[in-house]
């Protein structure tokens, strides 16, 4: 299914900011794309509006072309997969997920054999007769889905699906949840505030902010090259710097040194370099920044150094180093910073 959305807007009072404001975006059928954003930006408020729980104040959303604005949440094909997972407790897993065929008013035998065709497909067949309180997060998140499945939904909604899973759990339905996905084929849109999960899941990410659309692409072009302070500080750690790029120039002029950069802005900009691309030198490096170590913090799968760059207001950065980089260097070592002009993400001030 495909779903286009053109300027779309949601008000909740005339008088407040809109809570989603003037969204245009388009999902490609099978796409697995993800509403990226901090609490209160409107992700979850845009997520209830593509399910039709609630409706716009103007602007249109559409299914494979037809136009769905107005239509109820049982008129559109899409399914919502909640954090709770929203089971029946007193009911088995195979009458959850009978439900949606009962209720378009499939026979026994029919519901029956849709039901036990998703349960396999998730692989939660062999638990067809326990109830919702006998499973795992893990497993229970599989039902939801196998539910959504088999009501015939063309797009699985999510929001914020592994919130409630431990951290280890988390991880492994990560990976899980995406092979479900694209072994289905259906469309997917995913509502979370958590970074690594859309960049490890998201075919596509929008980043969201103040109802509004900050970026929109792959998880490496969103990372790689953000296009204003806040998606890459939402994205990560990241390092700035602020300077001068003059026309033609292939350097950015800040109080820490040149910055080599390849970018077409000119102006006053920010350089933006993310930690794992810097380099840490001993001693003076030819085109590095120079800069005082402050600190050093192993976190067992990498180690980070800070280092206070020579500026007059003290600009820190932080450097993520892999194990095997050579012995931590103790503070107060003088170092330079180093790294490519392709490392470096120009934003316009």
């Amino acid at each position: 299914m495909q779903i286009t959305i053109n300027n779309l807007i949601k008000r909740y009072d005339e008088a407040e900011k809109p809570a989603v404001d003037d969204i245009s975006l388009h999902v490609e059928s099978g796409e697995f794309f993800f509403l990226l954003g901090p609490s209160g930006c409107g992700k979850t408020t845009l997520l209830r509006l593509i399910a039709g729980l609630i409706h716009p104040t103007s602007g249109s959303i559409a299914f494979d072309g037809e136009d769905v604005t107005e239509r109820e949440v049982d008129q559109r094909g899409a399914a919502m997969v909640f954090q709770g997972y929203a089971l029946w407790p007193h009911m088995t897993v195979q009458e959850n997920v009978e439900f949606g065929p009962r209720m378009r008013g499939a026979d026994k035998s029919e519901r029956h054999r849709i039901a036990s065709e998703q349960l396999q497909r998730v692989e939660m067949d062999t638990f067809a007769d326990r109830k919702p309180n006998q499973l795992s997060g893990g497993q229970q998140q599989r039902v939801a889905l196998a539910r959504a499945l088999a009501a015939g939904t063309r797009c699985l909604l999510f929001d914020e699906p592994l919130s409630n899973l431990d951290a280890r759990l988390r991880l492994h339905m990560r990976d899980e949840l995406k092979a479900l996905v694209d072994a289905t084929g259906v469309t997917g849109i995913y509502v979370t505030h958590d970074q690594k999960e859309a960049l490890s899941m998201a075919d596509r990410i929008a980043v969201i902010n103040d109802g509004r659309i900050a970026q929109l692409g792959t998880p490496t072009e969103v990372y790689r090259n953000p296009q204003s302070r806040f998606v890459a500080d939402f994205l990560g750690e990241a390092n700035f710097l602020d300077g001068e790029l003059d026309s033609g120039s292939e350097v950015v002029t800040t109080p820490a040194g040149n910055v080599p950069v390849a970018s077409e802005l000119t102006g006053r900009v920010t350089c933006c370099v993310r930690p794992e691309s810097v380099r840490v030198e001993t001693g003076n490096s030819p085109g590095g920044l120079a800069a005082t170590v402050v600190s050093t913090v192993y976190l067992g799968d990498s180690r980070q150094t800070v280092c206070r760059l020579e500026t007059p207001d003290a600009i820190e950065w932080r450097v993520t180093e892999l194990p095997g980089a050579g012995e931590a260097l103790a503070p107060g070592t003088p170092v330079s910073l180093t790294f490519s002009a392709g490392d470096v993400a120009v934003l316009d001030q």
